[in-house]
C-alpha cells in the first residue's frame, strides 16, 4: 500500500483558470471590482475598530479606459497590500484574502459585508488581458510594490512609488478582447454587474448644470461643471429597513431596476431575515398576462450587492419566478465562479421562507383591504393559482385569500362559496357541483341557461384551471367541478321541479330515429332526448366533462401523463323534447323539410358552441338566406 500527495502543476492549472474558470469573459470586471470593494470594506472595518490609523474618508472605486494604449485601470482606495501579502494572496492560487479576513474578524463578518470567498477572481483578468500589473500600497505604510505577470507562472515583484494606500490594477487588453476598450461596453457591464455595489464606482465625468446666478438674464446660459460620474447606487432599497421606506421609495427602486417598464407594480413584499440564514430583498407583483412563459427571469439574484444571475430557479419557488425584484443573500451557495446556484439544503430553506413570506403578505393584503385585493385579482391570479397547484404549503395558506369570481363579478373565498351553493347545487351522489365558465363570451348562452335556473357560475379562465380544479377535487370532500357547457347541468344537479316530457315514449323513439338518420353520418355526436323547460334552447351541444378535461389537460401540457395521445372530439346533442321547434320536427310531414329543420337547428347549436367553421359555416349561411327568401 502506498500513500502520498497529488502533485498539481502550476503550468497546467493556470491555463485552465485563465480559459475555463468563467463562462463569460465579461465577468472579469465584476470580479476585479468585487476585490476592490472588499479591500475598501476591510479598511472601513479596521478603521472603525481602531486597528488602522489612516482616515477612511469617502473612498470610491475608479474605472478608467485608455483606448490608445489598450489598457483598463481599476483603482481603489482600500486596504492595499505589502510585498509579502502580494506573494501570499496573488501568487498562491485560490488563497482567499477575504476568507482569511473573515476568519480573523469572525464577529464582524456579517457587518463587514466582505464579498470574496474563493480567491480566484483576480485571475479572471487574464481572460481579457495578456499582461496584468498591480500597483499597491498597504494602509500600514510599508513600501509600495509593483507586480507584473504576462499570464505565465512567472512574475516580477519590485518596490515602486505610490502616494496613498490602495491598489491599482492595470490590464493590458489582448487583441481578441478589444471590445472591452469601448466606453459603452464598460458602462454596460458596470450597469449589469455593479449597479448596486456598496462602494461608489466612478467611470469618467459628466457635465452638471448649475443654477443661474442671481441677476442673470433669461437668455444667459446656465453655468455648468464637470463632476464624477458615479454609476452605481451603493445604498439600494433592499439594504434598508422596511420601516425606513415609503411607498414612493419602493416605486422609485422598481423604476431603477426596470427603467423600460412603464406600468407600476401592484404591490411589493420586502424580505428581511437574519435567522437561520441571511436574506434580504424586495419582490414586486406586476400586472401579469395568462402567458406563463414570457414573464420569467425578471428577479435578480445578488450576493452582498454583487449581481450573480437573473435565473433564480431553485431558490425562488417556480410559481414566483413570474414576479420581479431582487434577492440578496451571502448564504446562497454558488459555484466557484459565482455564476449559478449549487444544490444545497439551505436553498430549500430559503425557498420555503420566500413561499411563506409571500403567502403571509397576500393574506394581509386580503384582510386589510379586500375590495382593493379583488380589483387586483385578475392581475395576480395566475401566480396564486400556479402556487396552489405546485406548492402544498402555499395551497394550504391560500385557502384564506384565494378568490373564486363569478361571471357577474362577485368574489367568493372557497368557504364562502361552499356556504352559498352547498344546499342548491348537488348531484345524485350529494356532491357539491361547482359550475364555471372558462370563456364568458363563447359560453354566453350556457351561462344564461344556468343563471335562469338560479345557479352560481364561476369565471375561471386562467390557463392552469384544468389542473387546479383536479387538485381542488382531490383535496376537498365531496365536490366536483363542471364547466357550464359540459354535460347538461340538469343531469348533474338535483332539482325537485324537473320538467316532465310532453312526448310519449313512442314519439321519443320516432324523433330519435329521425334525428340519427340526418346526423348519423356526422361523427362525434351522441343524441340525448331530455325534458327541459320549454324556454331552454331546442338543441344544445355539450361535452362529456371527463373527456373535455382530458383534452384541456393535453392542451396545457398535462395530457402526456395520462397516455391519452390526441383524443377525439366527443359531443352530446341534447334535444329538448318540450321545445316547440322539436315538436314541429317530429310532426313535419315531408322528409325534406324535416331534414332541413334538423340541419339548421344542429348548425345553430354548433354555431353557439363555436364548432361551425370553414365550408360548413358557408353552407349554413347560404341555407339561412334561402330560408329567409
Amino acid at each position: 500500500m502506498a500513500t502520498g500527495k497529488i502533485n498539481v502543476s502550476v503550468e497546467n492549472i493556470f491555463p485552465l483558470i485563465k480559459k475555463f474558470l468563467y463562462s463569460d469573459h465579461e465577468i472579469f470586471l465584476r470580479e476585479l471590482i468585487s476585490n476592490a470593494t472588499d479591500a475598501t470594506l476591510k479598511l472601513k472595518h479596521l478603521t472603525s475598530i481602531g486597528e488602522a490609523k489612516v482616515e477612511y474618508g469617502n473612498p470610491m472605486i475608479e474605472v478608467k479606459v485608455d483606448k490608445e494604449n489598450k489598457r483598463i485601470h481599476i483603482i481603489d482606495q482600500g486596504i492595499g497590500m505589502t510585498g509579502e501579502e502580494v506573494k501570499k494572496y496573488i501568487n498562491e492560487v485560490a488563497f482567499s484574502g477575504a476568507e482569511e479576513f473573515l476568519d480573523k474578524y469572525k464577529d464582524a463578518g456579517k457587518d463587514a459585508g466582505i464579498i470574496g470567498h474563493f480567491g480566484l477572481g483576480f485571475y479572471s483578468a487574464f481572460m481579457v488581458a495578456d499582461k496584468v500589473e498591480i500597483l499597491t500600497k498597504s494602509y500600514t505604510d510599508g513600501p509600495a510594490v509593483q507586480w507584473t505577470c504576462d499570464g505565465s507562472p512567472e512574475f516580477d515583484l519590485t518596490e515602486t512609488d505610490k502616494d496613498s494606500h490602495g491598489t491599482e490594477i492595470i490590464l493590458h487588453i489582448a487583441e481578441d478582447s478589444t471590445e472591452f476598450l469601448e466606453d459603452a461596453k464598460i458602462r454596460e457591464l458596470l450597469g449589469k454587474y455593479n449597479k448596486f455595489m456598496p462602494i461608489p464606482i466612478k467611470f469618467g465625468t459628466r457635465t452638471e448644470t448649475l443654477p443661474k446666478p442671481e441677476g442673470a438674464k433669461e437668455d444667459d446660459p446656465a453655468p455648468t461643471q464637470e463632476v464624477d460620474d458615479i454609476i452605481n447606487n451603493p445604498n439600494p432599497a433592499w439594504t434598508k429597513k422596511p420601516t425606513d421606506l415609503k411607498d414612493e421609495d419602493y416605486g422609485a427602486f422598481y423604476r431603477e431596476l426596470y427603467p423600460m417598464q412603464f406600468e407600476e407594480p401592484l404591490f411589493n413584499i420586502h424580505l428581511n431575515v437574519d435567522y437561520p440564514f441571511n436574506l434580504t430583498g424586495i419582490l414586486y407583483f406586476p400586472k401579469l398576462t395568462n402567458d406563463l412563459n414570457i414573464q420569467k427571469d425578471r428577479i435578480q439574484l445578488y450576493q452582498n450587492q454583487v449581481f450573480v444571475t437573473d435565473n433564480v430557479e431553485g431558490i425562488v419557488p417556480e410559481f414566483l419566478t413570474m414576479l420581479r425584484g431582487v434577492i440578496d443573500s451571502p448564504d446562497i451557495p454558488l459555484n466557484v465562479s459565482r455564476s449559478y446556484l449549487q444544490a444545497d439544503g439551505a436553498v430549500k430553506k430559503i425557498s420555503s421562507y420566500i413561499t411563506k413570506k409571500v403567502a403571509d403578505k397576500l393574506n394581509s393584503l386580503f384582510k386589510n383591504n379586500r375590495e382593493d385585493f379583488e380589483q387586483k385579482w385578475n392581475d395576480i391570479k395566475v401566480v396564486i393559482e400556479y402556487g396552489m397547484l405546485s406548492e402544498e404549503k402555499f395551497f394550504e395558506k391560500a385557502g384564506k385569500f384565494a378568490l373564486y369570481p363569478t361571471v357577474d363579478g362577485t368574489y367568493f373565498t372557497y368557504d364562502e362559496l361552499e356556504k352559498k351553493i352547498k344546499d342548491t347545487q348537488t348531484d345524485k351522489d350529494d356532491k357539491m357541483v361547482i359550475l364555471y365558465a372558462s370563456d364568458k363570451e363563447a359560453q354566453h348562452s350556457y351561462i344564461g341557461a344556468a343563471k335562469e335556473k338560479g345557479y352560481e357560475v364561476l369565471l375561471l379562465d386562467s390557463p392552469i384551471v384544468p389542473h387546479l380544479i383536479q387538485k381542488l377535487e382531490t383535496s376537498k370532500e365531496k365536490i366536483t367541478f363542471a364547466r357550464v357547457d359540459a354535460d347538461h347541468i340538469d343531469n348533474l344537479i338535483k332539482k325537485e321541479d324537473t320538467a316532465i316530457s310532453k312526448m310519449s315514449d313512442e314519439e321519443k323513439d320516432r324523433l330519435k330515429e329521425d334525428l340519427e338518420k340526418v346526423i348519423g353520418e356526422q361523427s362525434g355526436f351522441t343524441v340525448q332526448l331530455e325534458a327541459l323547460d320549454s324556454g331552454a334552447q331546442p338543441f344544445i351541444i355539450t361535452e362529456p366533462e371527463f373527456m373535455r378535461r382530458m383534452k384541456d389537460m393535453q392542451q396545457t401540457g398535462g395530457g402526456g401523463m395520462f397516455g391519452m395521445g390526441n383524443m377525439p372530439d366527443m359531443f352530446n346533442l341534447v334535444v329538448n323534447t318540450n321545445h316547440e321547434l322539436v315538436n314541429e320536427i317530429l310532426n313535419t310531414k315531408t322528409a325534406k323539410k324535416r331534414e332541413r329543420l334538423i340541419n339548421q337547428s344542429l348548425d345553430l347549436a354548433r354555431l353557439s358552441k363555436g364548432l361551425l367553421k370553414g365550408e360548413e359555416l358557408t353552407k349554413f349561411i347560404n341555407r339561412s338566406y334561402e330560408m329567409i327568401k
